[in-house]
């Protein structure tokens, strides 16, 4: 049997609707997901938990959906749960990628299979190359390897998956609020976003890296402050452990590029999920964005 671990957003009922058989929907308490929850338990009570999967059958977990990182209260913990608290607090003492590996490690080590969102939904990882009417410019392949740099930067120091670019400058980076409020706030002239410290080192090493490729190929500098020719970038952490926390977009971050008057999207292939594609696509089409799908390390 297979149990979801669902957080919040579109992509736990997404898994649901392309599964065979329903699997037990089980949340973090206080994070319940779009979906009817059949357990839900505290991270005080982990080891418990896990014996309460392992008697309902359960072998194969996947984890899907946004959540935070709750308060623990020490007088809560469990008899159950009590040989693992060391873990645990290392986890949360853990940026979210080392944090998720110390919880697929806890999950594998009492005997369950820990299964990717995209191998229970290999759909939802979009074919490479340009999905929508629209094309990148030259500038926008530059500025594509400019987010690459950016976010391989930012993963290392486990501080998110997405970054806006503009004419090879990074001008946001994502942080806990996620991508769509990256965009939001930057189309609303709240910029930086997120560590400020962190968005210029990222952004000085980045204009640093490919200081060489600064000049556009033809016409006149464009206008930075309308954000005409501004690109979100998303791509997985480097090295990530890919059975959580694999990026996703869908309608609404599609919906924030237009709103915004950005020029597109560029995400890595076979790295984000892409919910309701054809809608993505279509809104970007009307929009007169693109959406690349690319290649690591293209130019």
């Amino acid at each position: 049997m297979l149990a979801l671990i669902a957080g919040t957003g579109d992509l736990p009922p997404a898994l649901v609707a392309r599964l065979p058989e329903r699997p037990l929907i089980c949340a973090l308490q206080g994070f319940d997901p779009a979906l009817p929850v059949d357990i839900r338990f505290r991270l005080e009570h982990l080891g418990t938990f896990m014996q309460t999967l392992r008697d309902a059958g359960v072998t194969r977990i996947c984890m899907a959906g946004a959540i935070r990182r709750p308060e623990i209260d020490p007088s809560a913990i469990d008899e159950a749960t009590k040989p693992l608290v060391p873990r645990v607090l290392a986890a949360l003492g853990q940026g979210d990628d080392g944090a998720l590996r110390i919880v697929i490690g806890l999950l594998e080590e009492h005997g369950f299979e820990v299964l990717a969102a995209h191998v229970i939904a290999a759909d939802l990882l979009p074919s490479p190359g340009v999905l929508t009417k629209t094309a990148p410019s030259d500038q926008h392949h530059k500025d594509a390897s400019v987010g690459e740099f950016c976010v391989g930067a930012m993963g290392k120091a486990d501080k998110g998956q997405a970054c806006l670019v503009t004419q090879q400058e990074v001008v946001a980076v994502e942080d806990a609020e996620g991508t769509d409020a990256m965009i939001a706030a930057y189309a609303k002239g709240e910029t930086p976003q997120g560590d400020d410290d962190f968005l210029g080192i990222v952004s000085d090493a980045a204009t640093s890296a490919f200081d060489g490729l600064t000049s556009l190929v033809v016409g006149e500098p464009l206008d930075k402050s309308a954000g005409a020719d501004t690109i979100l970038f998303k791509a997985p952490k480097p090295d990530q452990d890919r059975r959580a926390d694999l990026p996703v977009i869908g309608p609404a971050t599609a919906q924030g590029i237009v709103n915004a008057g950005f020029a597109g999207i560029v995400i890595e292939a076979g790295g984000v999920m892409v919910l309701e594609q054809e809608e993505v696509i279509s809104i970007l089409d009307a929009g007169g964005a693109f959406l690349w799908v690319r290649e690591k390390g293209a130019e």
